[in-house]
């Protein structure tokens, strides 16, 4: 079966006759200046193949058309001429991986290879060939395949995947140099974040004599599919939308492009994280990206999976990373690591409250924290009332209640604990210089401000209410929960008439202090708000 060529792409004398003496191939400019983003389409018959390509060419004119997703590829051929003869401005790749290769075809090597070639002369400009087959290939099947693909004006692309670990990644990119393809992409399985840096390595060692492609898979390795390009990767990969992934961790190209800006970042570009576990659902980096865009400031910040605290370090000192936010579980163990600077002997806020959430990495590498989370309860409590004086309850005694506690008694609040199990009140009150107050003595007491720092009320949550819903015994009430926006806590305050503070006022001017922690610039804290109620109205 063969088709009209589109375009020639190579140069007459760019595919050598074997594969085992081959100069470097030269590319016309369309592929030499490919886009830096792929999106991966695969489907469950022809026309859907075909419709999700289409829709994918609003996000990005470079595909992969994944035949071995469908359950008879060479039918798809004729549509797949069709749809890149009508979309010129489109550059395709070909890809066909058999099922011992991890991938759907359960055809032959040679089905596979006749597949491929045919995938060229319907117009797709590289076709992606496993290592793994171009190893048991012969040397006939090979230069015939390869006489095939000059003759379509296509590119080779050979690659290998491990879908087990990141490892002798050097010595897989050897196995596919050996054939002298056009393009080698190595693909691994990041296990930590310490995975995304021997990819990023492999690709700057390499990109300046071969075109490369790196990616580390899963969710650890979101860093490598986001600054793979910037370390001189060819492209990255992404799904035409969420739920259309072709491999673990594959992130949409919208997100890439908008969320991230794959295409803006280059090596004068900071990297900022967030980092915990888990972090998927982390609203930081829509949060920070969006002022980062807002403000014309050249850096990104991607949600960083930590297993352990060591593999983060390893990152920071390596990428490095310029700063990062810091969620549980690591809030703690980030303390040792700190190099804030002690004043009169006294200990800094951070080590008082006992919690770091925000880090600056400094030129040096020394890295100075902070508790952000204590600016998202003083500031929202400023613009209402005079702090000083102030009585505020505090119902909690966790992490979160360190910092409003702390945070409140220094701007001279007189602060009262109430927690379930009072000991604990207790104790943090003696550390803050707060009072501990029983539930009996709460419920007859009167304050200027209740801020809730339970978990009450959380999206996913059951723990209870910590009071009888007749001890709303304060002038205004304060969430720190932000998801759902509206709480119950909130809903029973605003039933009775009593002004309220949403949590998340308080999410967005801890996330403003940590853009001008990293940037020195007033954070748009407008901006930074639209963007994130919007995504949580959008979760529902």
């Amino acid at each position: 079966m063969h088709y009209k060529m589109r375009q020639t792409i190579l140069m007459p004398h760019s595919i050598p006759n074997s594969f085992s003496a081959a100069p470097t191939p030269i590319l016309r400019p369309r592929l030499a200046n490919l886009g830096k983003l792929c999106v991966a389409i695969q489907a469950g018959s022809t026309v859907e193949l075909i419709e999700r390509a289409a829709a994918a060419l609003a996000d990005s004119k470079f595909l992969e058309l994944r035949f071995d997703s469908l359950p008879k590829p060479a039918a798809a051929l004729t549509k797949v001429a069709e749809f890149l003869v009508a979309h010129r401005d489109a550059t395709a790749i070909a890809t066909c991986r058999r099922k011992e290769n991890s991938g759907n075809f359960t055809g032959s090597l040679k089905a596979e290879l006749e597949l491929l070639a045919e995938a060229a002369e319907a117009g797709c400009q590289i076709v992606d060939l496993e290592v793994e087959s171009a190893e048991v290939a012969t040397p006939r099947q090979l230069d015939q395949f390869r006489e095939r693909l000059r003759a379509a004006g296509a590119a080779l692309l050979i690659s290998f995947h491990d879908f087990n670990r990141t490892k002798y990644l050097e010595q897989a990119a050897q196995r596919i140099e050996a054939f002298h393809p056009d393009f080698i992409k190595v693909v691994s399985t990041a296990k930590s974040l310490a995975d995304n840096l021997a990819v990023l390595k492999l690709i700057a060692d390499s990109s300046l004599s071969a075109r490369v492609v790196g990616i580390a898979m899963g969710e650890a390795g979101l860093v490598s599919r986001v600054l793979g390009p910037r370390a001189g990767a060819a492209f990255t990969f992404a799904s035409s939308s969420e739920g259309l992934e072709t491999a673990p961790g594959q992130v949409s190209a919208r997100t890439l492009r908008e969320l991230y800006r794959l295409e803006q970042l280059d090596h004068a570009s900071r990297i900022f994280g967030v980092a915990g576990n888990p972090i998927g659902h982390s609203l930081s980096p829509l949060m920070q990206n969006t002022a980062f865009r807002r403000e014309g400031i050249n850096a990104v910040l991607l949600p960083l999976k930590v297993q352990k605290l060591d593999d983060l370090l390893k990152l920071v000192r390596e990428l490095p990373l310029a700063g990062l936010a810091i969620t549980m579980p690591l809030k703690q163990e980030i303390l040792p690591h700190l190099a804030n600077p002690v004043t009169a002997g006294s200990k800094p806020l951070t080590h008082r409250i006992g919690a770091c959430n925000t880090l600056r990495i400094n030129p040096d590498g020394k890295i100075i924290g902070f508790n952000t989370d204590v600016d998202g309860v003083v500031r929202p409590l400023e613009k209402r009332l005079r702090l000083k004086g102030a009585r505020i309850a505090v119902l909690g005694a966790g992490g979160a209640a360190r910092a409003a506690v702390f945070g409140l008694v220094d701007q001279g609040a007189e602060v009262f604990i109430v927690n379930r199990t009072h000991e604990n009140a207790v104790a943090l009150a003696k550390e803050s210089k707060a009072r501990a107050l029983k539930h009996e003595q709460f419920a007859k007491a009167k304050f200027d401000v209740l801020i809730n720092s339970t978990p009450c009320g959380m999206t996913g949550s059951k723990t209870p209410l910590p009071i009888a819903e007749n001890e709303l015994n304060a002038n205004l009430v304060f969430d720190l929960v932000y998801n759902p926006l509206e709480t119950p806590l909130l809903k029973l305050a605003k039933a009775r008439g009593i002004p309220v503070i949403t949590g998340l006022e308080m999410f967005i001017q801890q996330g403003a202090r940590q853009f001008e922690i990293w940037t020195g610039k007033p954070a748009p804290e407008a901006e930074m708000l639209r963007v994130v109620e919007l995504e949580l109205r959008r979760r529902g």
